[in-house]
């Protein structure tokens, strides 16, 4: 071969690979940093930064495909507000006394989540500025300057002493990241406390990438005085508990420890009683299968997608149900029809048993009803056998309520979701069998069957029940909430 065709060839697979170099996809960039002041609040000056961020972070105001989830269908785009009490008929007696027991929706998206506070019934915020602990941007700031006057402001007075532009701002950006370089880091004084009862104060990015999400996604109560008027800020109920390790035994044994935990009283029994909010962090990191694995919520939640020739992580806060499985194609290499299927098949499993736990803790509550009438028409009713009885009802309540405030129905951490409703059952059994006990020797009769008065506590909850629309059908697809509602 000669040197000159040499040189021609050379060249032609030269102009050949720069082709097929001009069509490659490009490699996509992280996002530049750029500072921010340390005084700025506000996404949409934040935004001008990072605007791809800014635009992933706006769709969440966008209502979701309604066909995503059986369970958690949130909102549509006829704009159909979900009433869990409906979904959910134990509910409504079990909360009875209790602004959940009012107006309970299936949640919108983070964009919303002040404007939903502000749009519910106002017996859900009561307790005042503190309602605010996870909702505003504003709160950990506002706590340190005004302390208690805040906290314990009714509660449109603390949403009115926030900035006029950003009442209705719900989690945004200086809630997770640092003004400097965007690095991760938690802005709520609540998960502060949790970690330092937890003894960790040292996290892996990944770690951080799940920290950011339990600012919100934990639950807490609001620590009350004997009359139960706000006395501080929120609090998780993680005493005894460790990283990796809050099981709602802890949980449990915490709430029911201090009369500071107590937030309300019970219509149906009579109880005082705590409560049990969202609590996503502690169920799936709970020995989980995916947290085992190091996966991170954001991972899940927030996957990295690419913008133009930048990736970022998607900051359209969903369930992965409702983008197709997008985000559980980076580990896993089956069809989004087959990842649906198992999903759907812990959540029919879960709701299968959270309908178990839910009727069998409202029997138990209508039989405690039941001993309190008898012993207020002077019947003998053993003391022993009826706080014993409070005390396993007490723990299927909880157990339940564990399970049901929960946002994954189960999927976050599939057999804890079971070994908890299982749990939750079994107290409720144990709890009815001690009230029968206790009422026979008090010579009162007890009807095999327990009338639960569902539509009683239904349709007597105020015009917030006319939310419920014609159109929702109750998430049920065993038939399982007319099954447990005609046992005894």
């Amino acid at each position: 071969m000669t040197k000159k065709k040499a040189l021609l060839i050379s060249a032609a697979v030269a102009v050949i690979c720069a082709a097929f170099w001009a069509c490659a996809p490009q490699k996509p960039e992280p996002v530049r940093v750029g500072g921010i002041p340390e005084t700025e609040f506000d996404p949409e000056e934040w935004g001008k930064v990072y605007p791809l961020h800014y635009e992933s972070w706006l769709k969440t105001r966008d209502p979701k495909p309604e066909s995503s989830s059986v369970y958690r269908r949130g909102w549509d785009e006829d704009e159909i507000v979900y009433d869990r009490l409906s979904e959910y008929p134990f509910s409504a007696l079990l909360y009875n006394g209790w602004g959940f027991g009012i107006e309970y929706n299936e949640p919108r998206g983070h964009y919303y989540a002040v404007t939903d506070q502000i749009e519910i019934d106002q017996s859900r915020t009561k307790p005042g500025g503190v309602c605010l602990a996870c909702k505003s941007p504003f709160h950990k700031t506002y706590t340190e300057k005004y302390g208690m006057k805040y906290l314990k402001a009714p509660f449109m007075d603390a949403v009115n002493m926030l900035p006029e532009k950003m009442r209705r701002t719900g989690p945004a950006c200086i809630d997770c990241h640092k003004q400097s370089d965007m690095g991760l880091r938690p802005n709520k004084p609540h998960l502060d406390r949790g970690l330092a009862m937890l003894g960790k104060d040292k996290f892996s990015r990944q770690e951080l990438r799940t920290i950011a999400c339990a600012q919100c996604h934990i639950t807490y109560y609001v620590p009350r005085d004997r009359d139960k008027k706000v006395s501080g800020d929120v609090m998780p109920p993680w005493t005894g508990s460790k990283w990796g390790g809050i099981p709602i035994e802890n949980i449990i044994r915490d709430l029911l420890s201090d009369f500071r935990r107590i937030e309300w009283k019970q219509s149906v029994t009579g109880l005082d009683m705590p409560y049990i909010r969202h609590p996503e962090f502690e169920f799936f990191t709970n020995n989980s299968t995916h947290f085992n694995a190091a996966v991170a919520c954001a991972d899940c939640h927030m996957p990295y997608t690419r913008s133009g020739s930048y990736k970022i992580s998607d900051h359209n806060v969903t369930s992965p149900l409702k983008t197709e499985m997008k985000a559980c194609a980076q580990c896993h290499t089956e069809s989004s029809a087959w990842l649906k299927k198992q999903v759907g098949a812990v959540q029919d499993r879960t709701a299968s048993m959270l309908n178990r736990a839910g009727y069998a803790t409202a029997g138990a509550a209508k039989l405690i009803e039941m001993a309190n009438v008898e012993k207020g028409r002077g019947r003998m009713i053993d003391a022993g056998l009826y706080a014993k009885a409070v005390e396993m009802y007490k723990n299927a309540f909880l157990r339940l309520v564990f399970i049901s405030a929960e946002n994954s129905t189960g999927f976050h951490n599939p057999s804890e979701a079971g070994r908890v409703l299982g749990d939750s059952v079994a107290f409720a059994s144990k709890s009815e069998a001690l009230l029968r006990q206790a009422l026979a020797r008090a010579g009162v009769s007890v009807p095999e069957k327990v009338e639960l008065e569902l539509q009683k506590y239904l349709n007597n909850r105020g015009a917030k029940k006319l939310r419920f629309r014609k159109e929702q059908e109750v998430k049920d697809p065993f038939g399982l909430q007319k099954l447990f509602s005609q046992l005894p």
